[in-house]
């Protein structure tokens, strides 16, 4: 009987632990200081034009003697 308890309670004490977890980090850790909002330092980025990659091989092309005659 023992022997069916462990696997059926597993993810019922996964989940505990992830919840414990998650309240002990809302709760008991410290939280950083409140930085005040600026204006960012460097300005942002500018999206670059977008590079041509090369084409795929094309899979339509004919097949060579060796694989068609399998």
């Amino acid at each position: 009987m023992y022997a069916l308890i462990v696997p059926a309670s597993t993810p019922f004490v996964l989940l505990a632990t992830v919840m414990a977890l998650s309240w002990w980090e809302d709760h008991i850790l410290p939280t950083p200081p409140a930085q005040p909002a600026e204006a960012p330092a460097e300005a942002p980025l500018t999206p670059v034009t977008s590079a041509r990659l090369p084409e795929p091989a094309r899979v339509d092309t004919a097949l060579t003697g060796e694989v068609a005659g399998r």
